[in-house]
């Protein structure tokens, strides 16, 4: 599937018009070498004061909303067209530099690696750093790729898959001790994991295509996603995606890469007044391939 159009609707409804402070929007698919996006669009209503695009610090594609008037109900509906022809099946060679692990980054391009290698969460008593060395041989040295893909397939089978309607990414911890939780919790953990054995990684938030075919047993869709990035001498950045067992960029539709969640929050903003006046939120997401939009209209 090709080529692809992605739908994304916000709904916030409060119980008397509120006023708005600023809105940063990070929906934009973000453009590569797998990636091309064809045509977007961004409409908010109320129509905003000012709307301006930024690329924030990591290269994604920010649009920044400000606001002068009131009302009971704020949406923001984007819309992507997308080429999205994922690369072959990842797989290192053994003259790679980092065939086999540990490996060491290059002497140029460890400074800017640096804060993906560097743990950003607290592990006291060393129960991720002992997690994340279950994958390694008793014998050194160890496939790299191995590690990545066992640990990439290793959460999604050990651990549970859940919703959770309360604010942010878990404590890396948290997942471990409960073996459970979102896609982005799922990506921090791995993350953190990765950092702790010197592998710089950083996370990843997008959509998920949903194949047809459901004996593919994916799990996030219709909702934004997350996954990991993973810097390998000479590979560059590759995908991996705990929640589903995806290596590489098949059915990943990438927004923005960050180092930490915070960073990579699909809509963020505040509205002024009361308390008590936010009634509800209600997101709908779809990614269609652009044959089944066309059929969907005709059908309509």
């Amino acid at each position: 599937m090709p080529l692809l159009t992605i739908h994304h609707k916000t709904v916030y409804r409060y119980a008397r018009p509120v006023a708005f402070g600023e809105h940063r929007i990070m929906l934009r698919p973000r453009d590569g070498h797998d990636l091309r996006v064809l045509d977007s669009a961004l409409v908010i209503d109320p129509p905003p004061m000012s709307l301006r695009w930024i690329h924030d610090v990591f290269g994604n594609s920010v649009a920044i909303a400000t606001f002068d008037e009131r009302a009971d109900t704020l949406s923001f509906v984007s819309t992507a067209t997308v080429d999205h022809n994922p690369a072959d099946r990842f797989a290192l060679t053994p003259d790679d530099a980092a065939y086999f692990y540990p490996f060491l980054y290059d002497d140029e391009e460890f400074p800017d690696l640096q804060q993906f290698i560097t743990p950003q969460y607290g592990d006291p008593n060393g129960e991720l750093s002992a997690w994340a060395r279950r994958f390694l041989d008793v014998e050194a040295p160890t496939l790299t790729f191995k590690i990545l893909s066992d640990m990439t397939h290793g959460i999604r089978e050990a651990f549970s898959y859940r919703k959770r309607f309360e604010h942010g990414t878990q404590h890396p911890l948290d997942t471990l001790r409960t073996q459970s939780g979102t896609c982005r919790d799922y990506a921090l953990f791995m993350i953190e994991a990765l950092r702790r054995l010197g592998i710089a990684a950083r996370f990843v938030s997008g959509y998920l295509a949903m194949p047809t075919d459901s004996a593919h047993g994916y799990v996030g869709g219709g909702s934004t996603h997350a996954w990991v990035q993973v810097y390998l001498p000479s590979a560059g950045w590759i995908e991996f995606d705990p929640t589903n067992g995806i290596v590489g960029t098949r059915d990943l539709i990438r927004v923005a890469v960050a180092r930490d969640p915070r960073q990579a929050i699909p809509l963020h903003g505040v509205y002024l007044g009361p308390t008590d006046a936010f009634l509800d939120l209600d997101i709908d997401i779809k990614v269609v391939s652009v044959g089944e939009n066309a059929a969907e209209r005709e059908t309509a």
